[in-house]
């Protein structure tokens, strides 16, 4: 006799979920990843223009704020990127917080699982034990029965 747990389809869809909330937790931290690069790549730009600034030295007023706007212009784009990146964070965050429940509820059902199966394995086990006892009991009346 084999085991069948009647809620196997549940266990299934935890694992699912738990599947999905990995691949979701990925997806979240290449989103930080990628946030982060392109706040790097901005910081760089910073420091090559600032640098030109200082170097360029006896140059035009014009190339000068122009090269000053376009620090400051640098400047907001990472104050912006530090707010998405702390958005990514969150996220982050949010999805390991919900892959750490969907590994909990995973783990309760196949907890209740294998429960289930030893149950079931302890009654076969019984079962057997019980047709031995029976054909011992057969046996020794039948020995009883010629003596």
């Amino acid at each position: 006799m084999k085991f069948k747990y009647m809620y196997q389809k549940v266990v299934d869809l935890k694992s699912n979920e738990k599947t999905q909330a990995e691949w979701m937790l990925s997806a979240a931290i290449g989103e930080l990843q990628t946030e982060q690069l392109t706040l790097n790549k901005l910081i760089e730009d910073k420091t090559r223009a600032t640098h030109a600034m200082l170097s360029e030295g006896a140059s035009s007023m014009l190339r000068l704020q122009e090269l000053q706007r376009y620090v400051e212009h640098l400047d907001r784009c990472i104050k912006n990127k530090l707010c998405d990146i702390k958005c990514a964070e969150t996220n982050v965050e949010h999805k390991q917080s919900q892959l750490s429940t969907r590994m909990l509820d995973e783990k309760v059902w196949l907890k209740a699982k294998e429960k289930a199966k030893a149950g079931f394995e302890q009654q076969i086990l019984l079962r057997e034990q019980n047709e031995l006892d029976e054909m011992a009991t057969i046996r020794f009346a039948m020995k009883a029965q010629r003596v």
